[in-house]
Protein backbone atom coordinates (compact mmCIF):
# COMPACT_ATOMS: atom_id res chain seq x y z
CA UNK A 1 0.00 0.00 0.00
CA UNK A 2 1.20 3.37 -0.92
CA UNK A 3 1.40 5.72 2.29
CA UNK A 4 1.56 9.58 1.35
CA UNK A 5 3.61 11.39 3.94
CA UNK A 6 5.64 14.76 4.42
CA UNK A 7 7.61 16.05 7.16
CA UNK A 8 6.19 19.28 6.96
CA UNK A 9 4.08 18.58 9.83
CA UNK A 10 6.80 18.69 11.75
CA UNK A 11 7.23 22.76 11.92
CA UNK A 12 3.52 22.30 13.37
CA UNK A 13 5.24 21.80 16.67
CA UNK A 14 3.94 22.37 19.83
CA UNK A 15 4.28 21.20 23.40
CA UNK A 16 1.41 22.99 25.72
CA UNK A 17 -2.83 23.15 24.70
CA UNK A 18 -5.63 24.80 27.36
CA UNK A 19 -7.85 22.51 28.96
CA UNK A 20 -10.89 24.00 30.48
CA UNK A 21 -8.50 26.95 31.34
CA UNK A 22 -5.60 24.72 32.36
CA UNK A 23 -2.06 24.84 30.63
CA UNK A 24 -1.65 20.91 30.01
CA UNK A 25 1.04 18.72 28.09
CA UNK A 26 -0.02 18.78 24.16
CA UNK A 27 -1.66 15.41 23.24
CA UNK A 28 -1.33 16.28 19.45
CA UNK A 29 2.36 16.39 18.76
CA UNK A 30 4.71 15.78 16.18
CA UNK A 31 5.67 12.03 17.45
CA UNK A 32 2.56 10.88 17.02
CA UNK A 33 3.02 10.74 12.99
CA UNK A 34 6.58 10.08 13.24
CA UNK A 35 5.30 6.70 14.99
CA UNK A 36 3.01 5.71 12.72
CA UNK A 37 5.56 6.33 9.71
CA UNK A 38 8.40 4.56 11.46
CA UNK A 39 5.85 1.46 12.27
CA UNK A 40 4.85 1.21 8.60
CA UNK A 41 8.23 1.56 7.58
CA UNK A 42 9.56 -1.40 9.29
CA UNK A 43 6.76 -3.47 8.65
CA UNK A 44 8.22 -3.97 4.49
CA UNK A 45 4.70 -3.88 3.14
CA UNK A 46 4.45 -0.12 2.65
CA UNK A 47 5.87 2.14 0.10
CA UNK A 48 6.34 5.63 1.52
CA UNK A 49 5.85 8.59 -1.39
CA UNK A 50 5.86 12.49 -1.45
CA UNK A 51 2.43 14.36 -1.62
CA UNK A 52 2.21 17.15 -4.21
CA UNK A 53 0.95 20.84 -4.20
CA UNK A 54 -2.47 20.98 -5.34
CA UNK A 55 -2.56 25.36 -4.28
CA UNK A 56 -6.00 26.88 -2.73
CA UNK A 57 -8.78 25.98 -5.25
CA UNK A 58 -9.51 22.52 -3.57
CA UNK A 59 -9.45 23.99 0.07
CA UNK A 60 -11.71 27.49 -0.77
CA UNK A 61 -13.96 24.36 -2.25
CA UNK A 62 -14.92 23.27 0.68
CA UNK A 63 -13.82 26.12 3.45
CA UNK A 64 -14.39 30.01 3.40
CA UNK A 65 -11.58 31.82 2.27
CA UNK A 66 -11.93 34.14 5.19
CA UNK A 67 -10.86 30.75 7.18
CA UNK A 68 -7.64 30.21 4.88
CA UNK A 69 -6.65 33.92 4.91
CA UNK A 70 -7.20 33.56 8.75
CA UNK A 71 -4.59 30.90 9.32
CA UNK A 72 -2.06 32.00 6.97
CA UNK A 73 -1.69 35.54 8.41
CA UNK A 74 -2.60 34.85 11.86
CA UNK A 75 1.45 34.12 13.21
CA UNK A 76 2.86 37.05 11.34
CA UNK A 77 0.19 39.15 12.80
CA UNK A 78 1.30 37.56 16.55
CA UNK A 79 4.56 39.16 15.51
CA UNK A 80 4.06 42.79 13.96
CA UNK A 81 1.62 42.94 17.25
CA UNK A 82 4.36 42.15 19.71
CA UNK A 83 2.36 39.91 21.92
CA UNK A 84 4.62 38.01 24.49
CA UNK A 85 3.30 34.55 23.45
CA UNK A 86 4.30 30.62 22.61
CA UNK A 87 1.21 30.26 20.69
CA UNK A 88 -1.97 31.69 19.17
CA UNK A 89 -5.20 31.10 21.52
CA UNK A 90 -7.79 32.96 22.17
CA UNK A 91 -10.01 34.27 25.10
CA UNK A 92 -12.87 35.19 23.48
CA UNK A 93 -15.17 33.57 21.32
CA UNK A 94 -19.11 34.78 19.91
CA UNK A 95 -21.14 32.82 22.19
CA UNK A 96 -24.62 32.63 21.42
CA UNK A 97 -25.80 34.11 24.43
CA UNK A 98 -23.83 37.22 24.05
CA UNK A 99 -26.47 38.20 20.95
CA UNK A 100 -29.68 37.05 23.14
CA UNK A 101 -32.94 39.18 22.20
CA UNK A 102 -30.98 40.53 19.07
CA UNK A 103 -32.86 39.99 15.50
CA UNK A 104 -30.87 37.76 12.84
CA UNK A 105 -30.50 40.95 10.33
CA UNK A 106 -28.55 42.75 13.67
CA UNK A 107 -26.93 39.58 14.44
CA UNK A 108 -25.50 39.72 10.72
CA UNK A 109 -24.10 42.83 10.95
CA UNK A 110 -22.44 42.56 14.56
CA UNK A 111 -21.04 39.23 14.12
CA UNK A 112 -17.63 40.17 12.00
CA UNK A 113 -14.53 39.53 12.32
CA UNK A 114 -12.58 41.88 14.28
CA UNK A 115 -8.79 43.37 13.58
CA UNK A 116 -7.04 42.40 17.03
CA UNK A 117 -5.35 39.00 16.05
CA UNK A 118 -6.67 37.82 19.17
CA UNK A 119 -10.10 38.89 18.25
CA UNK A 120 -10.05 36.69 15.25
CA UNK A 121 -8.81 33.89 16.56
CA UNK A 122 -12.08 33.65 18.24
CA UNK A 123 -14.10 34.75 14.82
CA UNK A 124 -12.90 31.72 13.48
CA UNK A 125 -11.79 29.08 16.26
CA UNK A 126 -14.11 26.68 18.21
CA UNK A 127 -11.93 25.84 21.17
CA UNK A 128 -8.79 26.82 23.10
CA UNK A 129 -7.17 23.33 21.92
CA UNK A 130 -6.20 24.15 18.83
CA UNK A 131 -2.58 26.59 19.38
CA UNK A 132 -1.66 28.28 16.51
CA UNK A 133 2.53 28.86 16.17
CA UNK A 134 4.81 29.72 13.29
CA UNK A 135 4.42 26.71 11.26
CA UNK A 136 0.64 25.95 11.62
CA UNK A 137 -0.45 26.84 8.30
CA UNK A 138 2.83 25.28 6.67
CA UNK A 139 1.63 22.30 8.60
CA UNK A 140 -1.93 22.47 7.44
CA UNK A 141 -1.46 22.99 3.85
CA UNK A 142 0.67 20.21 4.11
CA UNK A 143 -1.88 17.95 4.96
CA UNK A 144 -4.66 18.77 2.48
CA UNK A 145 -1.95 18.14 -0.30
CA UNK A 146 -1.32 14.83 1.86
CA UNK A 147 -4.97 13.64 1.78
CA UNK A 148 -5.47 15.46 -1.97
CA UNK A 149 -2.47 13.14 -3.43
CA UNK A 150 -3.42 10.27 -1.62
CA UNK A 151 -6.95 10.81 -3.53
CA UNK A 152 -5.11 11.14 -6.50
CA UNK A 153 -3.81 7.28 -5.99
CA UNK A 154 -6.88 5.75 -5.61
CA UNK A 155 -8.45 7.80 -8.26
CA UNK A 156 -5.47 6.78 -10.55
CA UNK A 157 -6.63 2.81 -9.61
CA UNK A 158 -4.96 1.88 -6.71
CA UNK A 159 -7.53 -0.08 -4.30
CA UNK A 160 -6.55 1.47 -0.90
CA UNK A 161 -4.08 4.30 -0.20
CA UNK A 162 -3.03 5.92 3.29
CA UNK A 163 -2.99 9.48 4.12
CA UNK A 164 -0.51 10.05 7.09
CA UNK A 165 -2.13 13.39 7.69
CA UNK A 166 -0.84 15.87 10.66
CA UNK A 167 -2.74 17.95 11.36
CA UNK A 168 -5.79 15.78 11.31
CA UNK A 169 -8.60 17.61 10.29
CA UNK A 170 -12.37 16.19 10.64
CA UNK A 171 -13.81 18.50 13.62
CA UNK A 172 -13.06 21.49 11.20
CA UNK A 173 -16.25 23.09 9.84
CA UNK A 174 -16.49 25.28 6.72
CA UNK A 175 -15.74 28.30 8.44
CA UNK A 176 -13.74 27.22 11.84
CA UNK A 177 -11.25 25.35 13.07
CA UNK A 178 -10.55 24.09 16.35
CA UNK A 179 -10.09 20.39 17.92
CA UNK A 180 -6.67 20.46 16.55
CA UNK A 181 -7.98 20.91 13.51
CA UNK A 182 -7.08 23.51 10.88
CA UNK A 183 -8.48 22.45 7.29
CA UNK A 184 -10.96 19.82 6.94
CA UNK A 185 -8.59 16.91 5.02
CA UNK A 186 -11.26 14.26 4.49
CA UNK A 187 -13.84 16.83 3.69
CA UNK A 188 -11.48 18.28 0.92
CA UNK A 189 -10.55 14.92 -0.59
CA UNK A 190 -13.98 13.52 -0.75
CA UNK A 191 -15.31 16.86 -2.48
CA UNK A 192 -12.39 16.72 -4.65
CA UNK A 193 -13.40 12.68 -5.56
CA UNK A 194 -16.59 14.09 -6.09
CA UNK A 195 -15.63 16.11 -8.58
CA UNK A 196 -13.37 14.06 -10.07
CA UNK A 197 -15.61 11.02 -10.49
CA UNK A 198 -19.27 12.78 -10.69
CA UNK A 199 -20.01 9.76 -8.13
CA UNK A 200 -21.35 9.43 -4.66
CA UNK A 201 -18.62 9.25 -1.90
CA UNK A 202 -19.59 7.84 1.35
CA UNK A 203 -16.88 9.29 4.26
CA UNK A 204 -16.38 6.66 6.85
CA UNK A 205 -15.05 8.41 10.39
CA UNK A 206 -13.69 6.17 12.82
CA UNK A 207 -12.22 8.56 15.60
CA UNK A 208 -13.13 8.07 18.69
CA UNK A 209 -14.61 11.96 18.55
CA UNK A 210 -17.52 13.21 16.55
CA UNK A 211 -16.29 14.72 13.40
CA UNK A 212 -18.45 17.93 13.55
CA UNK A 213 -16.63 19.75 11.28
CA UNK A 214 -17.15 17.26 8.56
CA UNK A 215 -20.94 16.52 9.42
CA UNK A 216 -21.42 20.45 8.95
CA UNK A 217 -19.96 20.87 5.81
CA UNK A 218 -21.93 18.20 4.50
CA UNK A 219 -25.11 18.45 6.12
CA UNK A 220 -27.22 19.66 2.94
CA UNK A 221 -25.14 18.14 0.37
CA UNK A 222 -26.99 14.61 -1.09
CA UNK A 223 -23.62 13.60 -2.79
CA UNK A 224 -21.56 12.60 0.22
CA UNK A 225 -22.76 10.15 2.75
CA UNK A 226 -21.32 10.53 6.15
CA UNK A 227 -21.08 7.72 8.75
CA UNK A 228 -19.47 8.25 12.29
CA UNK A 229 -19.07 6.11 15.25
CA UNK A 230 -17.84 7.96 18.30
CA UNK A 231 -18.55 8.76 21.77
CA UNK A 232 -21.49 9.64 22.80
CA UNK A 233 -21.47 13.98 22.74
CA UNK A 234 -23.28 13.65 25.97
CA UNK A 235 -20.36 13.18 27.83
CA UNK A 236 -17.49 13.88 25.24
CA UNK A 237 -16.16 16.69 23.20
CA UNK A 238 -17.25 18.10 20.56
CA UNK A 239 -20.33 18.05 22.86
CA UNK A 240 -23.04 19.85 21.02
CA UNK A 241 -22.94 17.35 18.06
CA UNK A 242 -23.15 13.52 16.89
CA UNK A 243 -26.81 12.55 18.37
CA UNK A 244 -28.01 9.91 16.79
CA UNK A 245 -31.23 12.08 15.54
CA UNK A 246 -29.03 14.23 13.60
CA UNK A 247 -29.54 13.21 9.92
CA UNK A 248 -28.96 16.17 7.47
CA UNK A 249 -31.50 18.62 6.05
CA UNK A 250 -32.74 19.52 2.63
CA UNK A 251 -30.41 17.72 -0.13
CA UNK A 252 -28.30 15.73 2.41
CA UNK A 253 -31.99 14.85 4.68
CA UNK A 254 -30.63 11.05 5.94
CA UNK A 255 -27.15 11.39 4.50
CA UNK A 256 -25.69 12.09 7.78
CA UNK A 257 -25.28 8.49 10.44
CA UNK A 258 -24.08 9.43 13.84
CA UNK A 259 -23.38 5.91 15.96
CA UNK A 260 -22.68 7.59 19.03
CA UNK A 261 -21.15 4.68 21.63
CA UNK A 262 -21.21 4.08 25.28
CA UNK A 263 -17.72 4.46 27.78
CA UNK A 264 -16.10 1.04 27.97
CA UNK A 265 -17.99 0.34 24.30
CA UNK A 266 -15.83 -3.00 23.67
CA UNK A 267 -14.29 -4.11 20.84
CA UNK A 268 -17.84 -6.55 20.60
CA UNK A 269 -19.58 -3.08 20.79
CA UNK A 270 -17.59 -1.71 17.70
CA UNK A 271 -17.86 -4.20 15.46
CA UNK A 272 -21.69 -4.07 16.06
CA UNK A 273 -21.07 -0.77 15.04
CA UNK A 274 -19.25 -0.99 12.43
CA UNK A 275 -21.59 -3.74 10.72
CA UNK A 276 -24.22 -0.91 10.95
CA UNK A 277 -21.94 1.45 9.20
CA UNK A 278 -20.51 -0.42 6.94
CA UNK A 279 -24.50 -1.44 6.09
CA UNK A 280 -25.31 2.56 5.61
CA UNK A 281 -22.60 2.94 3.19
CA UNK A 282 -23.35 -0.01 0.76
CA UNK A 283 -26.90 0.97 0.82
CA UNK A 284 -25.63 3.85 -1.87
CA UNK A 285 -23.92 3.98 -4.53
CA UNK A 286 -19.97 4.95 -5.11
CA UNK A 287 -17.03 3.65 -5.57
CA UNK A 288 -14.96 5.42 -3.24
CA UNK A 289 -15.21 5.54 0.54
CA UNK A 290 -12.81 8.20 2.29
CA UNK A 291 -11.72 6.56 5.48
CA UNK A 292 -11.37 9.36 8.57
CA UNK A 293 -8.85 7.01 11.09
CA UNK A 294 -8.52 7.69 14.63
CA UNK A 295 -6.95 5.07 17.09
CA UNK A 296 -8.05 7.56 20.17
CA UNK A 297 -10.60 4.23 20.51
CA UNK A 298 -7.92 2.25 21.61
CA UNK A 299 -7.81 1.48 25.51
CA UNK A 300 -5.07 3.08 26.97
CA UNK A 301 -5.73 6.24 25.16
CA UNK A 302 -5.02 9.28 27.58
CA UNK A 303 -8.32 11.04 26.13
CA UNK A 304 -11.10 8.61 25.38
CA UNK A 305 -12.60 5.91 27.26
CA UNK A 306 -13.17 2.85 25.03
CA UNK A 307 -11.32 -0.38 25.66
CA UNK A 308 -10.61 -1.62 22.01
CA UNK A 309 -7.48 -3.70 21.53
CA UNK A 310 -5.04 -3.57 18.61
CA UNK A 311 -6.31 -6.74 17.04
CA UNK A 312 -10.00 -5.14 16.47
CA UNK A 313 -8.36 -2.61 13.95
CA UNK A 314 -7.25 -5.57 11.98
CA UNK A 315 -10.67 -6.64 12.19
CA UNK A 316 -12.64 -3.39 11.38
CA UNK A 317 -9.81 -2.46 8.49
CA UNK A 318 -10.93 -6.22 6.73
CA UNK A 319 -14.74 -5.71 7.12
CA UNK A 320 -14.25 -2.08 5.80
CA UNK A 321 -12.31 -3.40 2.83
CA UNK A 322 -15.14 -6.02 2.41
CA UNK A 323 -17.38 -3.15 0.88
CA UNK A 324 -15.44 -3.95 -1.97
CA UNK A 325 -14.71 -0.27 -2.26
CA UNK A 326 -11.25 1.84 -3.17
CA UNK A 327 -10.73 3.16 0.21
CA UNK A 328 -8.98 7.02 0.47
CA UNK A 329 -7.62 6.49 4.31
CA UNK A 330 -6.45 9.69 6.06
CA UNK A 331 -5.31 10.15 9.53
CA UNK A 332 -7.47 11.93 11.77
CA UNK A 333 -6.44 11.12 16.34
CA UNK A 334 -4.53 8.74 18.32
CA UNK A 335 -2.93 9.69 21.40
CA UNK A 336 -1.18 6.63 23.09
CA UNK A 337 1.72 6.87 21.53
CA UNK A 338 3.75 3.94 21.96
CA UNK A 339 0.67 1.98 20.44
CA UNK A 340 -0.01 4.07 17.53
CA UNK A 341 2.42 2.23 14.81
CA UNK A 342 1.04 -1.35 15.88
CA UNK A 343 -2.75 0.20 15.43
CA UNK A 344 -1.82 1.72 12.13
CA UNK A 345 -0.21 -1.13 11.15
CA UNK A 346 -3.23 -3.84 12.19
CA UNK A 347 -5.66 -1.50 10.21
CA UNK A 348 -4.20 -0.99 7.56
CA UNK A 349 -3.12 -4.35 7.14
CA UNK A 350 -6.52 -5.53 7.55
CA UNK A 351 -7.69 -3.30 4.82
CA UNK A 352 -5.15 -5.33 2.43
CA UNK A 353 -6.12 -8.73 3.29
CA UNK A 354 -2.89 -9.32 4.79
CA UNK A 355 -2.60 -11.16 7.81
CA UNK A 356 -1.92 -8.80 11.08
CA UNK A 357 1.48 -10.33 12.21
CA UNK A 358 2.18 -8.39 15.15
CA UNK A 359 5.50 -6.90 16.09
CA UNK A 360 6.84 -7.08 19.98
CA UNK A 361 6.40 -3.88 21.05
CA UNK A 362 7.76 -3.28 24.73
CA UNK A 363 4.67 -3.99 27.34
CA UNK A 364 2.43 -5.07 25.08
CA UNK A 365 1.47 -8.51 24.30
CA UNK A 366 -0.58 -10.49 21.59
CA UNK A 367 -3.42 -8.11 20.52
CA UNK A 368 -2.03 -5.10 22.01
CA UNK A 369 -3.11 -6.26 25.75
CA UNK A 370 -0.97 -4.63 28.50
CA UNK A 371 1.58 -6.36 29.90
CA UNK A 372 3.75 -6.29 33.41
Amino acid sequence: MQVVYSANHLVHDIDTETYMGVSVPANEVAERAEKIRSALDADGGFTLTAPTEHGEDPITAVHDEGLLRFLETAWSEVRSQNIPRAFLSADTYPNRAMFDGMSAEAIAQLVREPRHVGGRAGFWGLDSAAPLVAGTYAAARSAVDVALTTADVVLAGETAAYGLCRPPGHHAARAMYGGYCFFNNAAIAAHAITQATGERVAILDVDYHHGNGTQQIFWRRGDVRYVSIHADPDRQYPYFLGRADETGEGGGAGENLNLPLRAGATNDDYLEATDRAIEAIAAVPGSIVVVSLGFDTYGLDPIGDFALTTDVYHEVGRRVAGLGRRLVILQEGGYHRPSLGENARAWLRGAEGRDFDPMPVAGFGPGGAVTG
